[in-house]
């Protein structure tokens, strides 16, 4: 079984915070959700050129982030 890894997703939100897209993932993994929180404040800081009113993070496993932001395959012209 591979080892659990986790990855901090970058979100742009609105005004209220509430409305969040995840623009990012930062380059980095971590071995616990404890480790990724604790490097959200550099992270977080490195990630002020995205044009939102707030910047958030969230951890979250590695896995389903890994895959929704791996390049697709470029349609075929027919």
């Amino acid at each position: 079984m591979a080892p659990l890894v986790y990855v901090m997703a970058i979100l742009g939100c609105g005004d209220d915070g509430a409305t969040c897209t995840r623009e990012r993932v930062a380059p980095a993994s971590y071995s616990s959700v404890a480790e990724c929180q604790a490097a959200m404040p550099t992270i977080l800081a490195s990630n002020t050129d995205l044009s939102y009113p707030v910047i958030s993070a969230s951890c979250e496993r590695g896995g389903r982030f890994v895959v929704d932001n791996a390049k697709r395959p470029a349609p075929k012209a027919g």
